[in-house]
């Protein structure tokens, strides 16, 4: 049985929304995000997207009970750090805004946390034997496009509800979390 392009669009919609959340977030609490910052947020997380598929595609038969087991715990445990790191900021930084600088290891470590659903799938399309490289690129391109347009929304809500948004940012990294936990 194999998946047709729409079915594989709105497998990509819903795998994004996780990263559209964060992004979201990140938008909101980083006000001072250059363009191209901008942009990484969409690269690294449509990049990890298209990465997972493929890795939990190919992985399907060696690896995938193992990982399957431990990666709700690995996502919820990287976002709830994540979450309480900013909020922590938030009520008791000096005074500096330490979350409003770009870092590769912070979007990094989100698009892994985001894109983890993406390797079951991955799974999935090998156990249905769907052909991999289209369906991955597809998942890519629309989190990439939900990434970034979930940061500039984010920088506009931030702009409108202040500077202790922050604070709701990092529950919603936890929410997402818990999330993934929880397996909803």
């Amino acid at each position: 049985m194999s998946l047709n392009l729409i079915s594989v669009f709105l497998i990509a919609v819903a795998l994004a929304m996780d990263a559209f959340s964060v992004s979201l977030t990140k938008g909101f609490t980083q006000k001072n995000l250059k363009i191209r910052e901008k942009l990484y947020y969409g690269l690294f997380f449509g990049t990890f997207q298209f990465i997972m598929p493929i890795l939990g595609y190919f992985s399907a038969s060696t690896i995938s009970g193992i990982i399957e087991s431990f990666a709700s715990i690995i996502g919820f445990i990287l976002l709830l750090a994540i979450g309480l790191n900013m909020i922590r900021e938030s009520l008791f930084g000096n005074g500096e805004d330490i979350t409003d600088e770009f870092s590769f290891r912070e979007v990094t470590l989100l698009a892994i946390a985001t894109s983890i659903d993406a390797f079951a799938v991955g799974i999935t399309f090998a156990l249905l034997k769907d052909p991999i490289w289209i369906s991955s690129a597809i998942i890519g391109v629309v989190a990439f496009a939900f990434s970034v347009v979930g940061v500039y929304i984010g920088r506009q809500l931030g702009d409108w509800l202040g500077d202790k948004f922050q604070i709701l940012g990092g529950v919603i990294l936890i929410l997402i979390g818990i999330k993934i936990l929880l397996g909803f």
